[in-house]
């Protein structure tokens, strides 16, 4: 596929027999008892990789520097044992692939355009800085719906025109949804751990549930966005997608905390956790109140509502009460103000970006993406337009008082007016639904087509969501949705915990067998 460097691999699939069944968690325990080294790990995901990426095109790019960077990693901890000073870095060794709107320094940036292929990384986004800094290894770049799904109303999840089309490892005729499509593909078929993916409203959560993954929305302003080009600065966050909440709540442990090339972050540091892992309790759903928003239920198939209402008695049984009928008030008008609002705030930020990016990369604005997208339409619109990209375009600037007031109001309505007005109402801890239905066919005449979806209140309100796998639907994962109040990530993912150990873990789909 476009971009996707040749392997040359001495090692086969068995070099760490059954490592690529395993979580992050179980992974760096065997890294820190001298059981794997960084090298090897990194040979056994890349060489998963070239087996089956060709099916299911999650990955658009290996990165080339990753094995010197495992061989450092590896001499360091072999100095440091030798010496006394057994390094405790929290995701030593550890491969991890992030989503390819993230930059990484020496690789190109695209979020799937074609337009972006001379986009050259001179420095890392802040979070893979961090991510560097923790003793990950960034072993290379993940597919994902173009331009972050934010170019036509028929856009086909998973489709770019740098990496084609992402499939469902459970079944490859079916979405990965998106847009953090290869991300959690590539981890649901044990390509790599663990990865970093996006979310505007659904980019994360939707792909981990389809996926069989854990995937964390954080609170807007948490996890710092600097590096990552942009759709919407109102609601754009980074997250981890993962085989388990352990391995999110470590992968935030890494990226969470204040950047001052991001206003946004200003408040992380005050306002995180100091380690996300340490209330992960089997226990911890004893005494929480969660409630069920009835209205939200609308649109999902008979058997994942019957799934839900199966996970329900789960929930009970771990010591939660549930509260039926919750309501978010008006959701509708909140949507319709979330759309106008990320079409200008495409525009402002997708212009700014542009403006930052190399001297090779000849798109400076949204206007020359829409022109070379035009120009190159067999290539880049061989099945969906642009429109929604023509509807960004004609916006004014980020002062228009249309934007002003459906910012303010889309904000109230779901932040303020909805979800802490039900919390408090209810006495809730989170707000529970499924987080989709089961993965639809790819069917690039029709588009997408999403059978219930629980993303947008968190999304539009700036506030974290969790989904947590909830069983299968015909042979396809279905997740559980937990979402509440600003800052209460470490609260959703103790939460998701205690649902996860006590709910039999999901099998792996055929494909990573």
């Amino acid at each position: 596929m476009t971009h996707f460097t040749k392997l040359i691999i001495a090692a086969s699939l068995s070099s760490i027999p059954c490592a690529y069944a395993q979580d992050l968690s179980a992974i760096a325990q065997q890294y820190q008892q001298g059981k794997t080294t960084a090298v090897q790990l990194l040979k056994t995901y890349q060489a998963r990789t070239a087996q089956l990426n060709p099916q299911l095109a999650a990955v658009t790019a290996i990165r080339k520097e990753a094995m010197q960077d495992a061989e450092a990693v590896d001499r360091q901890a072999n100095n440091g044992n030798k010496n006394g000073n057994k390094t405790s870095l929290s995701l030593q060794g550890l491969p991890l692939m992030v989503k390819d709107n993230i930059a990484v320094k020496g690789m190109v940036t695209t979020a799937g355009s074609l337009a972006l292929a001379d986009n050259m990384a001179s420095s890392d986004a802040t979070i893979v800085q961090k991510l560097r800094a923790a003793g990950a290894i960034i072993a290379g770049k993940t597919n994902l719906s173009e331009w972050a799904n934010f170019r036509s109303t028929k856009s086909s999840s998973g489709w770019s025109s740098v990496g084609g089309q992402t499939r469902n490892p459970y079944n490859i005729k079916k979405s990965p949804c998106g847009s953090s499509s290869g991300s959690g593909a590539a981890v649901a078929a044990r390509m790599i751990p663990a990865a970093i993916g996006t979310e505007t409203d659904g980019s994360v959560v939707c792909p981990a549930a389809v996926n069989g993954l854990v995937g964390l929305k954080p609170t807007l302003g948490l996890v710092s966005r600097t590096g990552i080009i942009p759709l919407s600065h109102s609601q754009d966050t980074a997250g981890p997608m993962t085989l388990s909440v352990r391995d999110s709540a470590l992968i935030l442990n890494v990226i969470a905390g204040s950047d001052p090339t991001d206003p946004a972050t200003k408040d992380a540091d005050k306002m995180r956790a100091k380690d996300y892992t340490a209330g992960l309790d089997p226990n911890a759903l004893k005494g929480k109140r969660l409630g069920v928003v009835t209205k939200m239920l609308a649109g999902y198939d008979k058997q994942t509502l019957a799934l839900f209402q199966r996970s329900l008695e789960i929930l009970k049984a771990q010591g939660a009460t549930i509260v039926d009928a919750v309501d978010l008030g008006n959701l509708e008008q909140a949507e319709k103000d979330e759309f106008s609002v990320l079409l200008f705030d495409f525009k402002a930020d997708l212009n700014h970006y542009l403006s930052t990016t190399p001297a090779t990369v000849k798109s400076r604005s949204l206007a020359d993406i829409i022109q070379f997208n035009k120009t190159n339409a067999k290539q880049v619109m061989p099945y969906f337009a642009q429109e929604i990209m023509d509807m960004a375009h004609a916006k004014a600037a980020l002062t228009d008082p249309d934007y002003l007031q459906a910012s303010t109001r889309a904000k109230k309505l779901a932040g303020v007016e909805g979800i802490d007005a039900a919390l408090k109402k209810h006495q809730l801890n989170a707000l529970i639904a499924p987080t989709t239905g089961p993965a639809w066919d790819i069917n690039y005449k029709k588009g997408d087509v999403i059978a219930g979806s629980a993303s947008s209140p968190a999304a539009i309100a700036g506030y974290p969501h969790l989904t947590v796998p909830m069983g299968l639907v015909k042979g396809l994962p279905v997740g559980l949705s937990f979402f509440a109040g600003a800052w209460s990530d470490a609260s959703l993912l103790n939460m998701g915990y205690a649902f996860e150990t006590a709910h039999p873990a999901l099998p792996a789909p055929s494909l990573s067998k």
